[in-house]
């Protein structure tokens, strides 16, 4: 197991920070910046990267960009702030999370080695985090020296979680940066708190009727405005921004891509001019009073003691935080047997999203945003441990049937299972023949979650925007790069690692970051130009032709690269193509 020693790297325990300035401890004299919306002065530190390299990275973490969404204001729209901050002592390493979807202990039996990786894994390791409400915050991370002249591009990261649980504070921009001074293509890195779980992603009729769904993602557009408004005083271009997540992360991107319809337009101006999906793009869906979102509603309310009430959401408003916060939790999460049947994502509202995702990439509404998008090749392995009793295929198909796909026929149910031979060499960690099948369904339901959710939806997008704006190129991938760990292989997160925070520092990370930065500057992966002078000597990296082109993916090795054909599977990916309004979570 010696391959996946990095996700063995862990974070220190984390205790909820307040905002008040006078209760922070500033960490010696730091970088100020002053902006005008709303009225601050913003202190941050400068920094070395993890204490390795000289002093380069100017931090300026827990800046508010909204008002704490609490008491009447919590299941609400984020609201502006609109009273001066004074001074902001942006200085906290670990600025608040907004509350978090607490996993349990998590213990797979027969796997106990894989059980430890992920208990301990730096992206699920939040049993001592517990976040608080008031957390609307964003960071902001530079090159030192930056100044308001500087219009360096900005790098805008929304990171993932099953739309559960995550924060900045797990993503420090530190690395990216300090890479990309490196590389000679210096940035602004920007990530955004927003609302998870129950806070930010509760469904039913009574959130729709108050017009408060989809919470998290607005937090997110929140989050972006603010960088219209101000990023320009910490050395970013405003008209130079890309949006980047990981997996829930990811699909929020796209999300934000069709929000309003596909307004993605604030005073006139363009939020953003690039974008970046890793493992997400569409998720079909129902709408937000779905039965099956209107029984997580129910299963909170009841939870909460407030299912005798003539109003409930207004009964969950008045909760004290860990009331709600506990009722929040009760429903199944990410990593139990319900897997990525979610109880919290993002659905149709109406306004915020107008449409199911998938209708929305065909529907000529999507905007001419050029864009980067790819899956690790194991995306479903992480979300089909928990499920061990499936052992036959009438077991799959019932699984499926009773938590997933409930407006698909038992013919549809079938017909889609069909298309995964019952054989473990077809199914996933892929190429590795009868080995890693550690229950009797385990790589075809891996397989099968991993498509139907990251890997062949991706296809279906880059097809439909393709058509629809035929002139606005889009770039795809497969990674690879975890092969040989056993019964996880290249499993979902693995870029995390390897990308974002650079481990291990082999021929893939330089690759993928030389043409995200690349991206970042030109909207074109192969265009090195502009920037500064690299003091890493860059790679040699492969030509990376549009997707439209020739339908090809790049293909990431650990120590090496090639292109392949976006074509496998083409059976199931056109059976989840021609049923999708069936085929709705």
């Amino acid at each position: 197991m010696k391959l996946i020693t990095p996700l063995l790297l862990t974070l220190p325990t984390v205790t909820a920070l307040p905002r008040d300035p006078s209760k922070r401890q500033l960490f010696g004299g730091g970088p100020k910046v002053t902006i005008d919306n709303p009225s601050a002065t913003i202190i941050g530190t400068s920094d070395s990267f993890l204490g390795i390299t000289p002093a380069k990275i100017e931090s300026f973490k827990g800046i508010p960009f909204a008002q704490p969404p609490v008491g009447a204001l919590r299941l609400k729209p984020p609201q502006p702030l609109t009273s001066p901050l004074g001074t902001v002592e942006a200085t906290n390493a670990l600025p608040p999370a907004c509350p978090q979807f607490l996993l349990p202990n998590i213990e797979i039996p027969g796997l106990p080695t894989v059980s430890a990786i992920l208990r301990e894994s730096p992206l699920l390791k939040n049993g001592a985090l517990q976040g608080q409400e008031d957390c609307l915050t964003i960071n902001v991370q530079r090159p030192a020296g930056t100044t308001p002249d500087s219009k360096l591009p900005v790098l805008f990261w929304i990171f993932g979680g099953g739309f559960e649980f995550g924060s900045t504070l797990m993503y420090d921009g530190a690395g990216l940066v300090s890479n990309s001074i490196a590389m000679g293509k210096p940035f602004v890195f920007v990530a955004v708190n927003y609302r998870t779980g129950g806070f930010g992603f509760l469904g039913g009729k009574e959130i729709l009727q108050d017009g408060s769904a989809n919470l998290g993602l607005l937090d997110q557009r929140a989050g972006l405005e603010w960088v219209a408004d101000n990023i320009a005083q910490f050395g970013g271009d405003p008209e130079k921004v890309t949006i980047w997540g990981e997996s829930a992360g990811a699909i929020s991107v796209y999300d934000q891509m069709m929000l309003y319809d596909g307004n993605v337009t604030y005073k006139g101006k363009p939020l953003f001019r690039g974008a970046i999906m890793n493992s997400g793009t569409v998720v079909p869906v129902d709408p937000v009073d779905t039965p099956k979102a209107q029984e997580v509603y129910d299963a909170v309310v009841k939870s909460a003691g407030c299912e005798g009430d003539a109003d409930t959401l207004a009964c969950l408003r008045g909760l004290d935080f860990d009331k709600f916060l506990n009722a929040t939790n009760s429903v199944p999460n990410i990593l139990s047997f319900t897997s990525v049947a979610l109880s919290y994502l993002p659905r149709p509202d109406g306004k915020v999203l107008t449409q199911s995702p998938e209708v929305f990439a065909s529907s000529g509404k999507f905007p001419k945003i050029p864009f980067i998008v790819g899956d690790q090749e194991d995306e479903g392995t992480l979300f089909a441990l928990f499920q061990s009793n499936l052992t036959t295929t009438e077991d799959i198909e019932k699984y499926l049937s009773d938590l997933y796909f409930r407006g698909a026929s038992p013919e549809q149910i079938k017909g889609l299972v069909a298309t995964y031979p019952d054989d473990p060499a077809a199914g996933s960690p892929f190429g590795t023949g009868q080995d890693n099948n550690w229950y009797p369904q385990y790589k075809r339901i891996a397989a099968l979650l991993g498509d139907a959710t990251f890997t062949l939806v991706r296809r279906f997008v880059l097809n439909a925007t393709s058509i629809a704006n035929p002139d606005v190129p889009s770039w795809s991938y497969l990674s690879s790069t975890g092969r040989g760990i056993p019964i996880l292989g290249t499993l979902h997160a693995t870029d995390l690692l390897q990308v974002f925070y650079g481990t291990p520092d082999n021929f893939a990370r330089k690759s993928i970051q030389q043409r995200y930065f690349n991206f970042v500057y030109n909207l074109d992966p192969n265009d090195a130009a502009g920037g500064t002078e690299p003091t890493e000597k860059p790679v040699n990296i492969t030509k990376w032709a549009p997707w439209k082109q020739d339908q090809m993916l790049m293909h990431f090795l650990a120590d090496s690269e090639d292109v392949i054909k976006d074509d496998f599977r083409q059976e199931s990916f056109q059976f989840l193509s021609d049923n999708s309004m069936s085929l709705r979570f």
